[in-house]
């Protein structure tokens, strides 16, 4: 079949945090590509950052009321029955609108009721499981999905085995030559060439615990003639603003340009989400992985170890912070040798083509159906 005969209608929901988006962004983007008339509708959770990333990225979305359950007794859990239906009915709604050829759900709160309806109705559907342990809307929708796209070895776990086929995770096109705008990168965040580029990533909302430890070592960065690109995220923003421009650090409540970001750094700290994992072993730059404990099977540990046991990257656990970090970064940034095997080593576990093979298999999805 030509792929440009049929104006295929594509419907993608992915929320929550930037790693769920950003994967359905990246396979929008491919589908785009190959289907220049197909129509596309995201589906995510109202008042959630998608509602801002997706039509930054050139797509339509419809927002429903839904929200996760929280771990303790609260309003919110209370008000979740309601939301569910509610966002059942509009998901009901969007669907018997669009008429969607086939949906594609990368996890997070709207994903759930989305693709729940789709299957319904008997629209194909294709989730991508970016972790090594599912989150609750995935584990559902897996009995239901024809095709399962996961990054990891082991998810048989949770999912039918004859259903899963190991891609990666998408990752945006604009990383795969940061190698040649590091000219460009340092221009544009107004950076001392020749001077050591540290990058701080605490994941699209931000992370207390690295803020803090940020915070606390300005003055040791400093010392170390290290100057600092910090994504602090929405949520303390308000609270680290001050130290912009101070010491030869800029912070950033959420940074748009993560290519010229990765491009610009020298050393990067981050959290270990799948998604950031997987764009960072394309990155190929010296990581210290801080992963986060409040997160399902403490997920972000294996995926970092995952990782760090290849030797292609270090680890710092949220509670050596205080006494291993000022030690282990100092040896890294000491040692040129240390840096290169690092990097080295870490873009050998790079799975460049995700984003191709998951577009192959929803291909498949379309020409089925």
């Amino acid at each position: 079949m030509n792929r440009k005969s049929k104006a295929y209608r594509i419907i993608l929901s992915g929320g929550g945090t930037g790693g769920h988006i950003y994967p359905a962004i990246a396979i929008a983007n491919e589908l785009k590509s190959r289907f220049p008339d197909a129509e596309f509708l995201f589906v995510g959770a109202k008042d959630r950052m998608e509602m801002e990333k997706v039509p930054q990225a050139g797509y339509e979305i419809k927002g429903l009321w839904i929200s996760g359950i929280q771990r303790e007794l609260t309003l919110k859990n209370l008000m979740f029955p309601l939301k569910l239906i509610s966002s059942l009915r509009d998901a009901r709604r969007i669907v018997r609108s669009f008429k969607p050829d086939v949906a594609i759900g990368t996890g997070g709160f709207a994903s759930g009721p989305l693709l729940q309806v789709a299957a319904l109705k008997k629209i194909p559907c294709l989730i991508q499981e970016q972790n090594s342990y599912p989150g609750i809307t995935n584990k559902v929708l897996g009995k239901r999905a024809q095709k399962i796209c996961v990054a990891y070895d082991g998810l048989e776990r949770f999912f039918p085995k004859d259903k899963i086929i190991k891609t990666g995770n998408p990752v945006r096109k604009d990383l795969l030559d940061i190698e040649t705008k590091t000219v460009e990168a340092k221009n544009f965040f107004d950076l001392k060439h020749g001077k050591y580029t540290l990058l701080v990533l605490g994941g699209s909302l931000g992370s207390r615990r690295i803020n803090q430890l940020i915070e606390k070592e300005l003055d040791f960065l400093d010392t170390k003639n290290v100057q600092v690109i910090w994504q602090c995220g929405k949520l303390y923003y308000s609270q680290f603003k001050i130290y912009s421009h101070t010491n030869n650090v800029q912070v950033h409540e959420f940074i748009n340009n993560m290519d010229l970001a990765y491009a610009a750094a020298d050393i990067i700290i981050s959290r270990a989400g799948a998604s950031s994992v997987s764009e960072l072993c394309i990155v190929g730059k010296p990581v210290i992985f801080v992963p986060s404990p409040n997160v399902a099977e403490d997920h972000q540990t294996k995926n970092a170890m995952a990782i760090v046991d290849k030797e292609a990257a270090m680890i710092i656990k949220e509670e050596d912070l205080d006494a291993d970090f000022e030690n282990k970064f100092s040896q890294l940034i000491a040692s040129p040798e240390k840096q290169k095997k690092l990097s080295d080593n870490i873009k050998k576990l790079a799975l460049v083509d995700a984003t191709n093979h998951i577009a192959d298999e929803v291909e498949k999805l379309l020409k089925k159906n």
